[in-house]
């Protein structure tokens, strides 16, 4: 069976000096690899995946290994894994489930190490008015606070 570490070492280093990174890569009991791959701008293209692929292929030995191999994207409404994916994504609208069940839709602001913030939208009655009014309130989450975070298409 391919080691993990191995395989996500040789991963990195084939991107390192590009804008791509990597969100995730997994292996099975039967030797099925599933390597996912992102751009910090743009999107993976064909030959993005097919290059990866090559590396891959370059350093472990199918005969030896006999292993399935499939390197791709990260779909676009697939659940943040990875703080690159956070910081890409800073300014788009994302839907976060928090673990205690609230479903929260808002703009992502910022991503750092240890959380990220997202501005949501709120009808507010302000003491003393007699209709609500729609107020922006920024929200903090540490990354275990939540059980996804993804990108909100509507």
């Amino acid at each position: 069976m391919i080691d993990k570490n191995a395989l996500e070492k040789v991963v990195a280093d084939a991107l390192a000096g590009s804008d791509m990174f990597l969100v995730s890569t997994e292996i099975s009991a039967d030797n099925r690899i599933v390597v996912e791959i992102e751009r910090r701008t743009g999107n993976i293209t064909i030959d993005d995946c097919v290059e990866i692929n090559n590396v891959i292929e370059a350093n472990f030995d199918r005969d030896k290994e006999d292993y399935e191999l499939e390197v791709g994207s990260a779909g676009l409404t697939s659940p943040f894994k990875v703080l690159a994916q956070y910081v890409k994504n800073c300014g788009n609208p994302v839907e976060v489930l928090t673990c205690d069940g609230r479903k929260l839709r808002g703009t992502l602001k910022s991503a750092t190490d240890d959380g990220f913030t997202i501005t949501v939208s709120r009808k507010v009655k302000p003491e003393g008015a007699k209709r609500p009014v729609m107020v922006d309130e920024d929200e903090t989450f540490g990354y275990g606070d939540v059980k996804y975070t993804k990108n909100f298409i509507d």
